[in-house]
């Protein structure tokens, strides 16, 4: 079986996987394009491992094989388990499609070795003072447009707890700034009420009356446009928050999903309510929210080794040893 790191892009398949594939690929036109080309590229990498074993032939046992070999090679736990995703997608396909006459799902009760567990980076609540406490007033009338726009934009993320997807997303009709609300269609099409805070509010207040500046066709529906008047990117709102967070001075990489997670910390520290989080942040399981916990907890543990007797007492040991 063949590293899936080292194997060669050009190496010919099958012409009955080869087929297979193009099958595969037909399936998925309703799909986003990034997914379709994980799905394809990670199947194809399956088909070149166990080259010349035909696709739907394959069992458990093989599939685990090529998980275990490609995770003793250095292949991370997150991208084995997207690599699992991708084939589950596949023999569902071969599955439902009556020509492979397949009985079993090899995929069934597979599992990709655990990966290890990532905390998402946050800014301190002193950060998001400085990031965001920007006066946005400007040389240029076009400076001065992008930095309302822009401080609008970011309060509204740090406030709602919004995905940069959700950002650019947003239509005027979602917005009710009486109510200090957003409804908000998340992942899966899944919509929820998001608060807004009263800075966010004032922002978006100002973003808005300057907002038809910029207009160009009266019946554009986003609340963020750029200077030509059409719907804003993601890859823009990150790029401006970059810049911004240089601009500021703030020494870490800053990006839009940093003020999520900053939103979510700073909630649960202060509240305590992980259920509330869940809820604001939009995640279906609960699991995904409980990773603010162990932020929380690392927070407190730095207090405690600064503030404990005893821990200070042991930090004073190891200074004293090294003398």
């Amino acid at each position: 079986m063949r590293a899936v790191d080292h194997a060669d892009p050009t190496e010919k398949l099958t012409a009955a996987n080869r087929a297979t594939l193009e099958a595969f690929a037909r399936s998925l036109g309703t799909r986003a394009p990034h997914t379709r080309a994980a799905y394809l590229r990670d199947t194809e990498q399956l088909a070149q491992a166990v080259h010349p074993a035909a696709l739907p032939s394959l069992t458990r046992a093989q599939l685990a094989r090529c998980l275990a070999q490609w995770h003793a090679q250095g292949l991370s736990g997150r991208s084995l388990a997207r690599m699992l995703s991708s084939w589950r997608a596949f023999y569902r396909f071969l599955l439902s499609s009556p020509e492979y006459a397949l009985q079993d799902d090899p995929c069934e009760s597979l599992k990709a070795p655990r990966a290890a567990r990532r905390l998402p980076s946050v800014l301190t609540p002193d950060e998001i003072g400085q990031l965001l406490n920007e006066n946005s007033a400007g040389d240029v009338a076009h400076d001065a447009m992008l930095s309302i726009r822009d401080v609008a934009m970011f309060e509204l993320i740090y406030s709602s707890g919004l995905r940069v997807s959700e950002l650019v997303g947003l239509n005027l009709t979602q917005l009710n700034l009486r109510e200090a609300e957003a409804r908000v269609l998340g992942k899966g099409s899944k919509e929820r009420l998001a608060p807004i805070g009263q800075l966010a509010i004032e922002a978006l207040q100002h973003w808005l009356m300057v907002r038809q500046d910029w207009l160009q066709d009266a019946d554009e529906s986003a609340v963020f446009i750029n200077a030509r008047g059409k719907r804003l990117s993601a890859r823009t709102v990150q790029q401006r928050l970059k810049n911004l967070a240089i601009r500021q001075g703030l020494a870490q990489h800053v990006h839009p999903h940093m003020l999520r997670h900053s939103f979510a910390t700073h909630l649960l520290q202060s509240s305590g309510d992980l259920r509330a989080v869940q809820e604001l942040l939009g995640h279906a399981s609960i699991a995904s929210t409980q990773v603010y916990t162990h932020l929380d907890y690392q927070a407190l543990a730095k207090v405690y080794d600064a503030a404990h007797p005893r821990a200070r007492k042991k930090e004073a040991e190891k200074d004293a040893g090294k003398k």
